[in-house]
């Protein structure tokens, strides 16, 4: 299997991640991965294709789709498309898991009508988000809530076959470590002492890692802290050593290594950089 797994951070001022589909522009692959969050890809203008267990389902304007938690896919665009994204928590979903621990989503309701609706409320989130205008916060957690509240009442699956329940739990268990080292990625974190708060050894975790998340238990925790360092130099007046130190770099050099390693340039130099517009400031891109 070659799959990757992607890592999911919600907007700083929200509990979900809400942006543009990067592949708007057209030729555009993502190849095989999987995330625990449960993402919804709503077509505005154009279309692209995702592909589930190998089979193709295309997408037009005014239609979506529910991709599951642990649910590997594949998304080609090949045409030019506006294409909003909304990922949420799994643990959002906490109180309507099934006695496996499980949740499922359908991406039909089975009424033109509830779709046509859901469809509609996405498109709306990211239009108040986006517009940022006076009370938008209570306004988008208020449509959050709502697009919540339909799929739990219209589109769970409440009967589920073993074996899926059994795919689903061979990556639940890296899931789990990851959401461990995104509450704990301000701390000294260790592979051996990581294996050890789950059962497993230093080996089996390091090639859990290989296997299913395509990167090393290193470059996992580095991308992670680098993710949140990023989003403190664009966002706050903090120093460089100040954001380095609070989000688990040993040294502002370590973290300036780092960062050039990733970005090409040095945190000063992109501190210094014209900042993004402020109506636009939060609706972020995959990292």
């Amino acid at each position: 299997m070659e799959f990757q797994h992607e890592l999911i951070i919600p907007n700083e001022d929200l509990p979900f991640k809400l942006f543009l589909f990067e592949g708007g522009s057209g030729n555009y692959i993502r190849e095989k991965h999987w995330h625990t969050s449960i993402e919804i890809f709503a077509v505005l203008e154009g279309s692209l294709s995702f592909y589930l267990n190998e089979v193709e389902h295309p997408l037009h304007a005014g239609e979506f789709l529910i991709i599951n938690s642990n649910e590997i896919h594949s998304i080609y665009a090949q045409k030019e498309n506006e294409t909003v994204v909304l990922q949420i928590p799994l643990k959002q979903f906490g109180d309507y898991f099934t006695a496996q621990r499980y949740i499922r989503f359908s991406s039909t309701s089975g009424d033109p009508r509830q779709d046509a609706h859901l469809a509609g409320l996405i498109q709306k989130l990211y239009q108040v988000y986006a517009q940022q205008q006076l009370g938008y916060e209570l306004r988008t957690r208020s449509l959050y809530y709502e697009i919540l509240y339909r799929m739990v009442g219209y589109y769970r699956v409440t009967e589920v076959e073993e074996q899926e329940l059994r795919y689903s739990r061979r990556l639940d268990a890296l899931s789990k470590i990851t959401g461990y080292m995104r509450e704990h990625y301000t701390e000294d974190l260790k592979l051996s002492d990581v294996a050890a708060t789950f059962g497993y050894s230093a080996e089996y975790l390091s090639r859990m890692f290989k296997k299913y998340a395509k990167v090393n238990f290193k470059a996992y925790l580095q991308d992670i802290r680098m993710t949140y360092a990023h989003r403190e130099l664009m966002n706050t007046d903090k120093t460089i050593g100040q954001i380095a130190m609070d989000n688990g770099f040993c040294t502002s050099r370590a973290f300036s290594k780092e960062f050039r390693k990733r970005y090409g340039i040095l945190p000063s130099a992109a501190k210094s950089r014209e900042k993004v517009p402020s109506e636009n400031k939060n609706v972020k891109k995959v990292l």
